[in-house]
């Protein structure tokens, strides 16, 4: 292996780690987990865990953007294998129903670390905004290609159905909170589309 190449790619112990405390913090929460237990079940050192993460704080931010990545490339892979905008929204909220019904699920990982980090100031706070902010814009720029008029408010209703979908995914019934969801959107997008103006 090169030089080079040996340092892009992070360091088997750093993904360790980080592989660790997704697991963790999105099953049992961030606040509830100390530095201690992430130690232990990554099996590294504690001068390891400091050498990658300064604080406790940059995990968290790093945990997080580890799973803004995952959302991208999975809504990205949606968008790309559709050719129209409209079958792009609903295949991302089959992505969102999948996660859902998906073993393990605990709702957004975003909506979650929101609860526990509050401050708008605070740089997990700030990550949390700026994923959402993505996801918004995502929508919109496909809404946009659907009917442009309304396409912010379509969006930002996407947006919450998808929150509602999300926390509700945790107290009832996955499957049928699921389908309820998928016909939101389908209903969603269906007006949405019916509101573009006419040509001429």
């Amino acid at each position: 292996m090169t030089r080079a190449a040996s340092e892009t790619r992070p360091s088997e112990a750093r993904q360790r780690l980080l592989t660790t405390a997704t697991q963790i913090f999105y099953a049992d929460g961030i606040h509830a987990i100390g530095v201690d237990r992430i130690i232990a079940e990554a099996k590294v050192t504690r001068a390891t865990f400091y050498r990658h993460f300064p604080s406790k704080d940059d995990l968290v931010v790093t945990y997080l953007q580890e799973v803004h990545q995952m959302e991208r490339v999975a809504f990205t892979a949606a968008i790309a294998a559709h050719a129209t905008a409209a079958d792009s929204l609903l295949a991302i909220a089959d992505a969102i129903a999948a996660n859902i019904q998906s073993p393990g699920f605990r709702g957004c990982a975003f909506l979650n670390a929101a609860a526990e980090f509050p401050d708008p100031g605070h740089p997990v706070h700030q990550q949390i905004i700026a994923h959402r902010q993505w996801f918004l814009d995502t929508l919109t720029t496909l809404m946009a290609q659907v009917a442009e008029d309304t396409s912010a408010d379509a969006a930002r209703h996407f947006v919450m159905l998808r929150d509602g979908a999300m926390a509700a995914g945790c107290l009832h019934d996955p499957a049928l909170v699921a389908d309820t969801f998928l016909r939101g959107i389908e209903g969603l997008v269906r007006i949405h589309g019916q509101r573009r103006p006419a040509a001429g």
